[in-house]
């Protein structure tokens, strides 16, 4: 991994065998980013994504392995109290079984880096809080 601020925003490049939400958290750690958003591409070995299911309250994952295109990873960063949250969104390109090109997309839970990701994190200029939706009973910004 290697990053650098350049203007408001930090590069980042994510190299073979790195998580990419792993190593997107640890270099906001590092820049004390409370708040933000983040978009990249790249190609991964592995991706886990999930889709919410709100009649179960809880999420169910899919695990993609191969050589999946990351075409577009999007999220935004947050804390939950003091733990810094990362929502994040991706679509991965790939070659099904009968060898057609295939997509996979949904909230991503993480991926490890096949050969490169690049990634540009735009951190706020202040924190953004997290609370309980009592509607829906997910997290939620807190913006006021």
């Amino acid at each position: 991994m290697e990053c650098k601020k350049m203007g408001d925003e930090i590069y980042l490049r994510i190299d073979k065998g790195e998580k990419v939400m792993e190593t997107i958290k640890a270099v906001c750690k590092k820049e004390k980013v409370g708040g933000g958003h983040f978009q990249g591409i790249g190609a991964c070995g592995s991706a886990t994504l999930s889709t919410y299911l709100p009649a179960a309250k809880d999420f169910l994952e899919h695990t993609f392995t191969g050589m999946l295109e990351m075409v577009s990873l999007m999220g935004n960063i947050s804390a939950a109290g003091s733990e810094l949250f990362l929502h994040s969104h991706a679509v991965f390109s790939y070659l099904n079984v009968r060898q057609e090109l295939a997509v996979a997309a949904g909230h991503l839970k993480e991926a490890e880096i096949s050969y490169t990701g690049e990634i540009v994190i735009t951190p706020t200029d202040q924190a953004i809080d997290r609370k309980t939706d009592p509607q829906t009973g997910i997290g939620i910004w807190k913006l006021s």
